[in-house]
């Protein structure tokens, strides 16, 4: 591989690092680096990565303790941290924070790519800080104040399919609500994002119906082009983003082509915002 290198690839978010080995301990210097990129960028990528299942939760579990199973996904035999995030099962083209229903959403993700389709199927991922900067200082102070209700039952388009249709009865088998900030707070770098995407259904206090124009407004913000990066998968590629400041989106334009990517999440803290309240569930999978 070429010399360590960390290349910024947008203007507003994702950088691309380059001379590393994920099948290799990397050392406390370089882990630093990439931490400090990962904290700056939102995402990051690696190109030509030869990694296996236990090479993937080792590299993500260098950024703190990985979840425990998905509350309702289906995980790779044996390896119950990984995820395979099948195209058959299901596809997440709607912007969206991980588990952001949960109490206690996760820290960051990485995804693999194990079966990739012959065209299509790139992964989008957005800078909510930046969307939050954007925002007009007269929305701004509104967008402070507001607390919006996150559930599982939510954006969850159906395939057709006797498998997928499983999968999403699976994923509504139970449901969960929590109330979150709009701001949020990150835990590390104190930078304020807004904390929305698909699983935030309403806004506290207002009906589902009037919460929606004031939803949108504010999404508008952190899916605005300039916000986004948007990554071309190829074998061997390994992708890692920061849960807390950033929302994604999976381009389903693959047709019936088969796309499978292998998923780690980090175990996350409770959200707060900028009073200091943490989130708080209204429901617990119940």
């Amino acid at each position: 591989m070429s010399l360590f290198d960390i290349r910024r690839i947008g203007g507003k978010i994702g950088a691309e690092v380059t001379g590393v080995d994920l099948s290799t301990e990397l050392s406390d210097s370089v882990f630093r680096q990439i931490h400090e990129a990962f904290l700056r960028y939102k995402v990051l990528f690696f190109r030509d990565q030869d990694i296996s299942d236990e090479h993937q939760l080792a590299f993500a579990g260098r950024f703190g303790p990985l979840t425990q199973p998905h509350p309702m996904m289906r995980t790779v035999e044996g390896t119950p941290q990984v995820i395979p995030v099948d195209g058959e099962d299901q596809r997440a083209d709607h912007w969206h924070t991980d588990i952001s229903f949960t109490t206690a959403p996760s820290l960051g993700t990485t995804l693999r790519s194990v079966v990739l389709p012959p065209y299509g199927g790139d992964t989008l991922v957005a800078n909510a800080a930046a969307g939050y900067r954007d925002l007009p200082a007269e929305l701004r102070a509104v967008a402070d104040r507001l607390w919006a209700v996150h559930t599982n039952h939510a954006e969850q388009p159906r395939l057709g399919t006797e498998r997928g249709e499983k999968v999403r009865a699976a994923f509504l088998a139970r449901r969960f609500e929590t109330a979150h900030p709009v701001v949020r707070v990150h835990p590390e770098s104190g930078e304020p994002s807004l904390f929305l995407g698909g699983f935030a259904q309403w806004l506290l206090g207002v009906t589902p119906r009037e919460s929606r124009p004031i939803l949108d407004v504010l999404q508008g913000y952190v899916r605005r082009p300039e916000n986004t990066a948007r990554w071309r998968w190829r074998p061997g590629d390994v992708l890692i983003f920061d849960n807390r400041s950033t929302q994604h989106f999976a381009v389903n334009d693959y047709g019936g082509h088969q796309r499978v990517l292998h998923r780690v999440s980090i175990n996350g803290d409770v959200p707060y915002g900028l009073d200091g309240k943490q989130s708080y569930a209204l429901k617990e999978g119940e």
